[in-house]
This record gives structure tokens, sequence and C-alpha cells, in this order.
């Protein structure tokens, strides 16, 4: 990166005090290419930008990075982890780079997976009474003046996206066959199949 000082003094000498391109470059230190920029720009600072960055570190680590990313990606957005949370456990591995070389990796990784996501990307449709989504959320109320934290179940139509929620102290497989039931009362009827985002809740209803 130039300085403004360096800029300054190549224009001084060149425009002022008339000397050589060959002069200033071995007064200076600088290339003749840097010089010619220099005199025929009227920028005041010159950056240079790496089109590709080196992550030397990185390279055997790509495929553990890459399964972490996913596997975050792929969890409640409530549950993610930091990048810094990652980043802990790829050296937890024995990765000794960086992390500055792990979040433009990511970053990057994110783009990618992005754009690839998008370009798949398929409507889904329901028939009425085909399905229906379950989760549980965990919510921050306050009750008689005492904060706490409840567990809400959350059931939704595939079809209308009507929804049914319900809180509970616990998430316990009692209170899931009732959120379960409650719900159904209050839809005047169930679905043939029900989807759920948590392994917890499926392994509950079995």
């Amino acid at each position: 990166m130039l300085v403004v000082e360096t800029i300054a003094r190549i224009r001084r000498a060149y425009f002022v005090q008339g000397k050589t391109i060959k002069a200033i470059c071995r007064e200076l230190r600088v290339s003749r290419k840097v010089v010619r920029k220099v005199i025929r720009s009227g920028a005041t600072a010159f950056a240079y930008e790496r089109r590709v960055q080196p992550q030397p570190k990185l390279g055997a680590w790509r495929g553990e990075l890459d399964q972490l990313l996913a596997a975050n990606a792929a969890r409640p957005a409530r549950e993610r982890l930091t990048l810094m949370r990652l980043f802990e456990e790829l050296r937890g591995l024995g990765y000794a780079g960086g992390y500055d070389a792990v979040r433009r990796y990511a970053a990057r990784w994110r783009r990618e997976e992005s754009a690839s996501t998008a370009t798949a990307f398929v409507p889904l449709s329901f028939a009425p009474g085909e399905a229906y989504q379950f989760d549980w959320s965990h919510e921050v109320v306050i009750i008689d003046g005492v904060t706490t934290i409840a567990k809400v179940a959350h059931m939704r139509l595939c079809h209308s996206r009507m929804p049914f929620v319900r809180a509970y102290p616990r998430e316990t497989q009692e209170m899931v066959f009732d959120a379960h039931d409650r719900a159904f009362a209050f839809f005047k009827g169930g679905c043939t199949r029900g989807i759920y985002d948590s392994e917890a809740d499926q392994r509950s209803i079995r």
C-alpha cells in the first residue's frame, strides 16, 4: 500500500524537480510501474487487494470445516454455534491456523451454499389434511413477577398454515402427547403424517 507521503514525494520529484522515472525509482526504492501509476493518476492513495487469499494451513482442514459448517447450518437458528465456537472446535481437532482464514472460508462457504440452495429450491405444496409440522421453542416469560423459561409447543397445518401454540413448564414426553392431543382437538381432526425438526420429538412420538 502506498502512503500519501510517498505519492506526494513521487509527484514533487517528477513534476517540480524534473527528475526522471529511473532516478525516482532509485531514490525512493519503488518500481517503475508504481511511479508511472502515480504520475498518470490523480488518486491520493493506492491499496493492493488480493484476488485470491492464500490459506496454506487451512487447506488440509477444509473437509472438517465443511462438515462443521454444514452441521451447524442444519441446526435450528437458536441452537447454532458462533463462528468463533466452530473455530475452537476445529483447533481442538488439531488445526493450527488463524481465525481470519476460517472466517474468510466460512463467508465464501455461506455464499456458495446460498447460491446452490436458491438454484435447487422447489416450492412445497400440501393437500388439505396431508401433514402438520411440530416443534418446540424456549421463551422467556414473567409469571407473578418472576422471570422464567417456558417450553412452547408449536403445531402448524402445512396446507392452511393455521397454527396452534401451547406453553408448558417442561419439555417431557407426556407434554408432547398432551400438545398433540389438544392441537388435534383444536383443528378438529388429524393429518396423515407429521413433520418434526427435532430427533428428540420424533423419538417421543414413536
